[in-house]
């Protein structure tokens, strides 16, 4: 039977509205409106078929069961306000194909369980050095943010959107916490990202954020806090001179300069004065929106070991995609841009995602 919701789910995925999608297909407005409503008797194969080459997505999506939809209330999205709906939607769509794919491939392998902890009633920096002391992780730097999450039992995917304004976002779902990350961005400010979403996740767990100000302010100070510990920081960086101190210093711990000038002003390693002047320094060097000596992307180990294993038992993405009764490029979009062929050196001191294969 044809499913009114996955016709909408695909649709928001594509970023078309209504009048947008009946065009290309070549129906009617009231008929596009009446299907995706539900109010009509079972369409055609013909009807079916040319939405769903419309939306480039395989006619078989449509006759799928229900998908879990995600709500702006269940997620952290920090900039609603200069979202506009077709990129809020977009995202939210994202995000159910990727519970899918997760589900999919949690058929097939073991994964790492949720590791975190409930938070909510504490204060965002001693939050952060809560969770650094129950995951052992001591004053050190975060050698690979994508990494230590996958091996807590955080879900991380990608969010190709081709524009910065969606940014990362997080969510709860059955218990198993799911982070989704922007592509576009640099690499120092998705460490951030990843950081001020796994706030969000011990912070506001199962709660709604709303994008309000106070809970967004929560979340960056517990990314500043769990990125960059206090000693470690006063014991490396000690009192700023100059914007190239900070340019250097910021490679150890992995986050923007801009990031790295905010903290160290938080400790009082900054006056007010020579933090202002080193703000108009970052903007007018271009630093806010092009990283001086930029960090190469982190990867998912968890995504490279899962088609590194699939592949090997001869199952290809396009295989994933086809099984899903998705397009291919919904499956890149969401994990494509995190996996390398290459692995980043190993670190003795740091752990991998745990991964099994289902038998």
């Amino acid at each position: 039977m044809f499913n009114a919701s996955r016709l909408t789910l695909a649709r928001k995925r594509r970023q078309l509205t209504k009048k947008e999608l009946a065009e290309k297909a070549k129906l009617t407005a009231v008929t596009l409106t009446r299907l995706e409503a539900g109010n009509t008797p079972e369409p055609g194969s013909d009807t079916v078929r040319a939405i769903a080459q419309a939306l480039d997505y395989p006619t078989e999506f449509f006759y799928l069961n229900d998908s879990e939809e995600l709500s702006t209330e269940a997620v952290s999205f920090r900039s609603l306000s200069s979202l506009t709906a077709r990129q809020r939607d977009a995202a939210l769509a994202a995000g159910s194909i990727a519970f899918e794919l997760h589900a999919w491939v949690a058929e097939r392998f073991h994964l790492p369980p949720a590791q975190l902890l409930d938070l909510r009633d504490e204060d965002p920096t001693a939050a952060a050095e809560a969770l650094r002391s129950h995951w052992g992780m001591g004053t050190k730097p975060v050698e690979h943010m994508v990494k230590l999450l996958e091996s807590k039992g955080v879900r991380v995917f990608a969010l190709s959107e081709q524009h910065k304004h969606v940014d990362a976002f997080s969510c709860w779902r059955n218990d198993v916490p799911y982070v989704f990350l922007n592509t576009f961005k640099s690499a120092e400010r998705s460490r951030f990202d990843a950081a001020h979403e796994l706030g969000h996740l011990v912070l506001h767990i199962h709660g709604t954020t709303n994008g309000s100000r106070d809970v967004e302010r929560d979340a960056d100070m517990f990314a500043s806090a769990f990125l960059i510990s206090r000693g470690d920081l006063i014991g490396h960086l000690g009192r700023v001179n100059s914007l190239a101190q900070l340019v250097t210093a910021k490679k150890r711990w992995g986050v923007s300069v801009s990031a790295l000038a905010r903290t160290a002003f938080d400790a009082k390693l900054i006056s007010d004065w020579h933090y202002r002047d080193l703000c108009k320094q970052i903007s007018q060097l271009g630093y806010r929106t092009s990283e001086p000596q930029g960090l190469p992307r982190e990867k998912s180990i968890l995504w490279r070991m899962v088609f590194d294993q699939l592949w090997k038992d001869g199952i290809a993405r396009h295989r994933i995609a086809a099984e899903l009764h998705v397009p291919l490029d919904e499956i890149e979009s969401l994990v494509g841009e995190l996996v390398t062929q290459t692995a980043p050196a190993p670190n003795p001191g740091e752990k991998k995602p745990v991964l099994t294969i289902v038998s």
